[in-house]
């Protein structure tokens, strides 16, 4: 391609990895937005990777926090890292808002969540969280919460009744609900009973990798009938070995093209820009967390301590190009990239954002 389409990362990171705040916190189970670091370099290869917009996790994920409180704590700390960067990012509300931050230079942050347990019983904090800037609310982790199972739940039961509820709020809010790591009874109930698009912003294809965070072929399809989303991911689930290449990652978004059609599927690589530095360092963390997560329940199958949670040939500020090329060799072409690296997530946020 002559020029970069607009590259819109479906679930990503902005955070320099080689910071030791970040460093350190890469041992832990559940690391805070605080402690990340947006600092000079994870701006500088934002830019320089062509990023337009990324949506970032902040709020409860897991463990013992105190779920809503600690929610509306992230936000404002990410509200406080947009305004103390305001020349470098921008807060996303609205698909225009994706347009305006490619005209000007700037790269969007959409917030999103990976869990949405702390919506707790009250309905009414979906309101609040929209308010507040939230546009993409995923149902579960990888556990069973009280709004569904999620993939690694063993009943696979799908929506509680508070689950189906909590759906129908979200549409009402115009917000995505992301399918990202619940379990396949979840998918589908959620997909079906959407009034709105669902979106899976980072998974896998199961017919590839029988794992249980990537998706059926059922799911996929099912998704994408209703006019949904499907995020690729550059993680090592792409490969029951857990040791994923950059072909592999063109493998799913082949397979998910064929399955869900060229207007549905995009990339959510759930990684960073910046690539880390010292792999042997990282390597001894990495064993580390991987351990705090097995011990706490929160981990997925294919998880090892030798797995490194991003595919080692295509990361770093040149990540999105390299696709490009891999896509281009492959044969596919100007417009299809362009949806797949962009133009399919923002038609999509279209569909469920509009007033």
């Amino acid at each position: 391609m002559t020029s970069t389409p607009m590259i819109i990362n479906a679930l990503g990171q902005l955070d320099n990895p080689n910071a030791p705040r970040s460093a350190e916190a890469a041992a832990q189970l559940n690391a805070s937005s605080e402690q990340l670091t947006v600092d000079a370099r994870a701006l500088a290869d934002a830019h320089a990777s062509g990023l337009t917009a990324v949506n970032i996790t902040l709020g409860y994920t897991m463990g013992d926090l105190p779920p809503y409180e600690h929610t509306l704590h992230e936000i404002a700390v990410w509200d406080a890292i947009i305004r103390d960067n305001a020349a470098d990012l921008t807060k996303i509300l609205t698909v225009a808002d994706v347009h305006r931050a490619r005209r000007e230079g700037r790269i969007g942050v959409i917030y999103g969540f990976q869990n949405a347990v702390a919506v707790g019983d009250d309905l009414h904090r979906v309101a609040t969280f929209a308010e507040l800037g939230v546009r993409i609310v995923q149902l579960t982790y990888n556990q069973a919460n009280h709004i569904g199972d999620g993939s690694m739940a063993p009943g696979n039961r799908g929506l509680t009744e508070f689950g189906r509820d909590l759906v129908e709020a979200l549409d009402e809010q115009h917000l995505m609900v992301d399918l990202s790591h619940s379990g396949e009874r979840t998918c589908l109930e959620a997909a079906r009973i959407a009034r709105r698009p669902v979106s899976v912003n980072h998974t896998g294809c199961r017919a590839l990798a029988d794992l249980p965070r990537n998706k059926t072929d059922e799911e996929l399809r099912l998704v994408a009938s209703r006019g949904g989303f499907v995020g690729i991911y550059f993680m090592p689930f792409l490969d029951v070995s857990g040791h994923a290449s950059a072909a592999d990652v063109v493998e799913h978004i082949d397979h998910a093209v064929n399955v869900c059609g060229e207007d549905h599927v995009g990339i959510g690589t759930d990684g960073p820009v910046t690539s880390i530095d010292d792999l042997d360092a990282y390597r001894a963390h990495l064993a580390e967390h991987v351990a705090l997560r097995r011990q706490a329940g929160v981990s997925a199958a294919g998880e090892r301590s030798d797995t490194l949670p991003f595919v080692i040939d295509l990361r770093g500020v040149d990540q999105f190009r390299e696709l490009i090329r891999l896509l281009e060799k492959r044969g596919y072409r100007g417009e299809r990239i362009e949806k797949i690296l962009g133009r399919n997530f923002l038609d999509y946020a279209a569909r469920v954002w509009a007033p």
